[in-house]
């Protein structure tokens, strides 16, 4: 994929600088391109990361959030409905309220850090 190549290294080097004790990444395109490398950084920092809703399989340690990949199996049913001849303004818009917590155990044994039991109590899944 052709784009910017964010300054990851530098960004963490940064956050090591300042004694970040954790990162939060934003759901952004460009993001989701560089997230395994963004997570082997911060397992070379042990600094824990907090990915967006589907982000789990990158390997951060926890991911939080509603799903892109419902809201795509959602969609279909918009297309079908335009392609019978409804407008678009006329549909009702939906919004996924539902939050997924995902807690990545390995990530955290790999940077030393240990969730409480309460925390994987209310976990959606647990990644061993």
């Amino acid at each position: 994929m052709a784009g910017p190549t964010p300054d990851t290294e530098g960004a963490f080097a940064a956050a090591r600088k300042e004694r970040a004790d954790a990162v939060l990444i934003l759901e952004e395109p460009i993001v989701l391109v560089h997230r395994k490398r963004i997570v082997e950084l911060a397992a070379t920092h042990r600094l824990p990361t907090i990915f967006p809703g589907d982000w789990a399989d990158a390997g951060g340690l926890i991911a939080y959030g509603t799903s892109v990949l419902e809201a795509t199996r959602r969609m279909p049913a918009y297309v079908d409905r335009i392609l019978k001849g409804a407008k678009p303004g006329d549909l009702a818009v939906e919004v996924l309220t539902r939050k997924r917590l995902t807690i990545n155990l390995k990530t955290a044994r790999e940077i030393g850090v240990t969730i409480p039991p309460e925390v994987l109590k209310r976990a959606d899944q647990v990644i061993q």
